[in-house]
């Protein structure tokens, strides 16, 4: 399959006349500081098409300066500042130093070699740039970088954006605002609204217990294949009938269990099937559920930056396994619907009181599972002028033992997953017909 050869490397920076705010300094809040120590989000769209010109790698360029006069923080870098007793406390600066644009070429590599195996090729993690930085070492490496890869007969766009800075909603309205201006728009269609959200009484900058240390910078997850299961949307919404006329028999639904929570709470149980644990054993699902719909007032549909809380639902093996996918996801439909407005101050005045950095280790581990991203996201209308993407990847940041990401399919109402699990359970999965066939039991 080859390997990939950088071609050139540029930093880019918003046009000059909109530097009004290049001093802008924004506070972070407990939603944003808590992904210090963890590893960038990276994401990358493929595409079917020829060559690239010199003039195309130009118009990126030119096209993704325009972009970041939108997006300051993507062209600024953090500041860490250490207090007494091992507080320190975090800010962006939006001083347009500027973001990572690297060109490269895997010219042995073709699409076909990205999207036929049944599991990801390793080369993938190779079209990102800033493998294996933690969003605390941005005080002196990009907030943001891209890396174009030509392809045989295509090309990789990947984008890897410090999650301090931004959650995965923002993340693709950066994503789709750059490819509308590259295919020839003059403005976005949604301005992002760069204000934080703290309640009245916080005290700013917000202080914290952290130091940099050699650890810290330190990968310690074993890597772990990875493999992506597609589900049409028929078989969605037969998953999504079948966990509500199985929760109807056990309760009174207050809210319909959603088609992404059937879907998940499916995953769960043949993960857990393949397994094989003993019926006492104790599992949990991690999910991450957006704050910005459920506060009062509700926060900006636009708003840029992290605004999400982790939730988990914790079952034992037994009731997964015989309960059927209606009792599981009548337990995740539940605990989403907890976090109300009252739920999520709680959890971010709880943080206040007792700072705590979230570890990848302390979310997907043998035991758990976490998801992450969500099928809202607009993948596939991310056309930079040269028609719409075959797929998306994922590199390899914040990857272990029981890590789901979730996307939109390609066809309307399909969801791919990309699970990262032991080479047994993802054979296991692969071989399980009812796990993607239609008969559901």
């Amino acid at each position: 399959m080859g390997s990939v050869k950088v071609i050139s490397t540029t930093t880019i920076q918003a046009p000059s006349h909109n530097n009004g705010i290049s001093t802008q300094i924004i506070e972070l809040t407990p939603w944003d500081l808590q992904f210090l120590q963890l590893e960038t989000i990276q994401k990358g769209l493929l595409f079917q098409q020829p060559t690239l010109t010199s003039n195309q790698i130009n118009h990126l360029k030119q096209t993704l300066s325009t972009t970041l006069s939108f997006f300051p923080p993507l062209t600024g870098r953090l500041i860490i500042t250490q207090h007494n007793n091992n507080n320190a406390s975090c800010s962006i600066i939006c001083n347009n130093v500027g973001a990572l644009f690297v060109h490269a070429k895997a010219e042995t590599t073709t699409v076909s070699d990205i999207l036929q195996p049944n599991y990801i090729p390793s080369i993938v993690h190779s079209f990102f740039p800033l493998n294996g930085v933690r969003n605390h070492e941005s005080t002196s490496q990009p907030i943001l970088a891209v890396q174009v890869t030509e392809l045989s007969n295509g090309i990789f766009i990947a984008f890897t954006i410090n999650h301090v800075v931004s959650d995965g909603k923002s993340f693709w309205h950066f994503v789709n605002s750059w490819a509308q201006i590259s295919k020839g728009s003059q403005q976005i269609t949604k301005l992002p609204s760069l204000q934080r959200w703290f309640p009245n009484d916080v005290q700013l900058p917000i202080r914290f217990p952290f130091t940099i240390t050699e650890s810290q910078n330190k990968s310690t997850s074993k890597k772990l294949p990875e493999r992506i299961f597609h589900f049409t949307k028929e078989k969605i919404l037969e998953l999504k009938s079948k966990a509500n006329s199985e929760a109807k028999t056990q309760t009174e639904l207050v809210t319909e269990i959603s088609s992404l929570q059937a879907l998940l709470s499916h995953i769960w149980r043949r993960v857990i099937r393949c397994k094989q644990p003993g019926p006492q054993e104790d599992f949990r699902y991690m999910l991450i559920i957006g704050a910005r719909p459920r506060m009062i007032p509700p926060l900006d549909e636009d708003y840029f930056g992290n605004a999400a809380v982790i939730g988990g639902v914790y079952m034992k093996a037994e009731e997964i396994l015989e309960s059927g996918i209606g009792k599981v996801g009548l337990e995740m439909n539940k605990m989403i619907m907890l976090h109300s407005d009252e739920k999520i101050r709680k959890h971010y005045e709880c943080w206040l009181r007792v700072p705590r950095l979230l570890e990848i280790s302390g979310l997907a581990n043998g035991n758990s599972l976490a998801t992450s991203s969500s099928p809202r996201f607009d993948v596939y209308g991310n056309d930079f002028g040269w028609g719409k993407p075959v797929a998306v990847r994922s590199g390899g940041a914040n990857k272990n033992n029981g890590k789901i990401t979730v996307y939109a399919g390609a066809e309307e109402g399909s969801i791919d997953i990309e699970v990262c699990l032991s080479y047994e359970i993802l054979e296991a999965l692969g071989n399980d017909t009812e796990f993607v066939l239609p008969n559901y039991n």
